[in-house]
């Protein structure tokens, strides 16, 4: 028995679901638009951010595993780097929904070839990729594995519709309400066609629609990125008569709740915090300014900067309305920081209450003001939080993310696990 898989782009979570089906002996082989060799001799004479660009289509799997349909995708990418893309006549002919569109029917039309040649008996699609391969697996009687790594779209959809209604001032940096009925069906369609669905949180899970629950469904929580785990936060003099550095990562969207999380430091307006933002302007930089001016932005910078900004605060706050499971959670705690998240981050499981931080409800600047609040008259216990933070996220690893979704497809009935690493 063999599995399919197919992602037009690949990620991390898409890494380690190949890695762990390669290692079991279930991999038949692996469809994306593009994909290189990490070995290649000619990558290490590009400049370094170029090779960070290639390093990313790469795979921990065997080249005979891979088969890539890179037409439109080198075509999108191309555009894009030479400003083509705004082109009126070339802007839904190079769109990312038609990289997808086209890649899932090009994988569909493998699939006759492939259950000959590999005895494939499932395919594992992920969300806006799989509605064509999933019709064509059907009709040859195979399994379809969906993953899903971010909230269905109806409960997005609601929760978006809620903000744009709560905060209007931010409706502007919310994403996905734009989207064709087309593209909604077809999500619908793909949720139909699944046989099991992979959820990364409880937030995921719970967002699936009732019809859908009688669907085999397997929560796998994500990994922690590959990063060298910070060593100095106990020996760190924490100064309570310096501010409490508060760092928010990511968009910066009413998606991600900066709205609220600008709502509580106004609540807080007196009190020593520092905010630090650091993401991609979805809004001119005075719109941000006029909701609150005294935050510091950071602009987005390579990797090892990052890390190097957070080891240089006391916490993360993430009061996201929308996500699947953001990873920058395991990673600023991975340099130490404690959590201050809503549920759904798809972090819960990351917060053991008061020890590595705190959920607070979605939608309430009070709440995430609370917390805040609470650092600032406990900075004595932030090492201690710092300390366990760091232990706890260090349990969530890729190759038991990987293995407990191929665990799964044994459970539901597939075909026996040959391996299984820890």
């Amino acid at each position: 028995m063999s599995i399919v898989v197919s992602h037009p782009t690949g990620n991390a979570n898409v890494r380690a679901v190949l890695s762990a089906l390669y290692a079991a002996e279930l991999l038949a082989e692996f469809n994306t638009t593009l994909a290189f060799n990490s070995e290649a001799a000619w990558l290490k004479y590009l400049p370094q951010q170029v090779r960070s660009e290639f390093l990313r289509r790469t795979f921990p799997v065997a080249h005979h595993k891979v088969k890539t349909h890179p037409v439109l995708e080198a075509i999108r990418l191309g555009s894009k780097k030479i400003n083509l893309s705004r082109a009126v006549h070339l802007q839904k002919w190079v769109s990312t929904d038609s990289v997808y569109t086209s890649f899932d029917k090009a994988v569909a039309s493998r699939l006759t070839d492939l259950v000959a040649r590999y005895e494939v008996k499932a395919v594992y699609a992920y969300e806006d990729g799989a509605l064509a391969t999933f019709k064509r697996a059907k009709v040859l009687g195979l399994k379809c594995v969906y993953d899903l790594p971010i909230a269905y779209w109806e409960t997005s959809r609601r929760l978006m519709m809620e903000e744009k209604e709560r905060l209007p001032q931010w409706s502007g940096t919310l994403d996905g309400l734009s989207d064709s009925e087309e593209k909604l069906n077809r999500k619908t369609q793909e949720m139909e066609l699944a046989d099991l669905v992979v959820t990364p949180s409880q937030f995921v899970r719970d967002s699936l629609p009732p019809w859908s629950l009688g669907k085999d469904i397997t929560m796998s929580p994500f990994g922690s990125p590959d990063v060298q785990f910070y060593r100095g936060n106990m020996e760190k003099k924490w100064d309570r008569n310096l501010p409490l550095r508060v760092l928010f990562v990511g968009s910066m969207t009413q998606r991600k709740g900066l709205g609220d999380l600008f709502g509580a430091l106004k609540l807080l307006r007196h009190t020593p915090i520092e905010l630090i933002v650091m993401g991609s302007l979805q809004a001119s930089m005075d719109f941000y300014r006029k909701e609150l001016p005294t935050f510091n932005y950071e602009p987005c910078r390579p990797h090892q900067q990052v890390l190097k900004l957070m080891q240089s605060c006391d916490l993360l706050c993430l009061p996201s309305i929308v996500e699947g499971r953001a990873l920058v959670m395991q990673e600023a705690m991975s340099q130490g920081l404690p959590l201050v998240i809503t549920p759904n981050t798809g972090g819960s499981d990351l917060i053991l209450e008061g020890e590595t931080g705190f959920l607070v409800p979605i939608q309430s600047p009070e709440a995430i003001a609370e917390k805040l609040m609470w650092f600032v008259n406990n900075r004595a216990l932030i090492p201690e939080m710092s300390r366990k933070t760091k232990e706890h996220v260090k349990s969530y690893t890729w190759d038991r993310y990987g293995d407990r979704i191929v665990t799964s497809l044994d459970i539901n009935s597939f075909n026996s696990v040959r391996t299984s690493r820890r």
